[in-house]
């Protein structure tokens, strides 16, 4: 049987009536039809990304859409602080200097939290710095970084913009972009939007836009300036990933039924089963702030966290992530970000349960899911949103 429950933070699960619409006959892009279609997913994006601003949609992945949020907003030159504590906020540093861009690195322990006074102190000594990254839900360790008091800093420090990595935070978080002062917020289609990997969203904010250098170095196919002008008319400047488009259009609009709180309420109680029932089975928490799209664990002593992902594919068919980087023998990461039904979630640690002891870590049968299982009995009926 090659039946898998897809169970990593990405990419997620595409919901039936999202895949059948991309089975549909192929519209063209410059069509009416597509159009209407793409007025829609501009609306919805700006509805979860809470912006009056205009979020422009890339065909590339979410690292694509950063570099592009990074590189047109920055001369050559520059300088940039990146806040890191996980593989994908350093990512920034990396990007960054591919451009010989000056950059900064607020090292972060993998595991923990931002502190925003030690951001504080790195802007308090440099007046130059033209933007601030942070990765807001930092997949690879399961932490979700203080913004609101991050983007305190850094405009009570600085005249930089802050620009955030909201790939795994948006659609799971309450992410009120224009309210915090993000000045731009990347998302990717893969992630709690359910839609196929292949698209990258940029929010930008007016203040963003005012500023933008002249010499800036955003290229050719990632100058957001000419894409922000052809999709204020409802088309992109080149050929979009159209099935992945059509696809979004009815995520999203499955999103705005089920309400922006409910969808949040949604990710928090199925984080809170998923960590409840890990640390029923005796396994511990790695993030010290967790996110709630994915609940990064440490492996038990004794059992490498690689033989406990191969066991979940191949005897249990439930994919689940390792660890990144040196973290790659200790870590295990679940994913429950996206349209996860509670049944799930519930699939996801009773297998673990039954993985763990195939690989001789003691836990009572059905543990887990008792656990899991409580926290959905004891959530009250008006803190509990529909199912989607």
């Amino acid at each position: 049987m090659d039946e898998h429950h897809l169970l990593a933070p990405g990419p997620t699960p595409v919901p039936e009536n999202a895949r059948l619409a991309m089975a549909k006959r192929l519209i063209h892009h410059r069509s009416d039809e597509f159009r209407e279609v793409f007025r829609r997913v501009r609306s919805g994006l700006q509805w979860i990304f809470q912006t009056d601003e205009d979020v422009i949609t890339l065909t590339s992945s979410g690292t694509g859409a950063f570099e592009a949020a990074m590189t047109n907003f920055l001369s050559p030159g520059s300088t940039v602080v990146v806040v890191g504590g996980g593989k994908f906020g350093e990512r920034w540093a990396d990007v960054a200097r591919r451009y010989d861009l000056d950059v900064v690195e607020m090292d972060v322990e993998w595991g923990e939290a931002a502190d925003p006074a030690q951001l504080a102190d790195i802007l308090a000594d440099r007046e130059d710095v033209s933007m601030v990254t942070v990765t807001h839900s930092e997949t690879s360790t399961g932490v979700l970084h203080p913004l609101e008091d991050l983007a305190d800093v850094v405009q009570r420090e600085s005249s930089a913009l802050l620009a955030v990595d909201g790939i795994t935070s948006v659609g799971v978080h309450d992410v009120p972009m224009d309210e915090l002062g993000v000045d731009v917020l990347v998302g990717g289609s893969q992630k709690a939007f359910g839609a196929p990997p292949g698209l990258g969203f940029v929010a930008v904010s007016a203040r963003a836009w005012r500023r933008q250098p002249d010499d800036h170095l955003g290229g050719y196919y990632f100058d957001l300036s000419r894409e922000r002008r052809r999709q204020s008319q409802d088309q992109t400047a080149f050929t979009p990933g159209i099935s992945q488009v059509l696809a979004l259009d009815v995520t999203l609009d499955m999103m705005r039924d089920e309400g922006r709180r409910s969808v949040f309420e949604r990710h928090r109680l199925n984080a809170e089963a998923t960590r409840t029932a890990v640390d029923a089975v005796g396994l511990e928490l790695f993030g010290a702030r967790p996110s709630n799209a994915v609940t990064a664990v440490l492996a038990p002593d004794g059992i490498p966290a690689p033989q406990i992902v191969d066991r979940m594919n191949d005897t249990y068919g439930a994919v689940i992530a390792g660890g990144q980087k040196h973290m790659s023998s200790e870590l295990l990461r679940l994913g429950h970000i996206g349209f996860f039904r509670r049944t799930d979630i519930l699939t996801m640690v009773s297998s673990l349960e039954l993985c763990l002891r195939d690989l001789g870590h003691s836990a009572d049968a059905g543990t887990a899911t008792a656990a899991a299982q409580r926290v959905y009995t004891n959530a009250s009926h008006q803190d509990v949103p529909s199912e989607p």
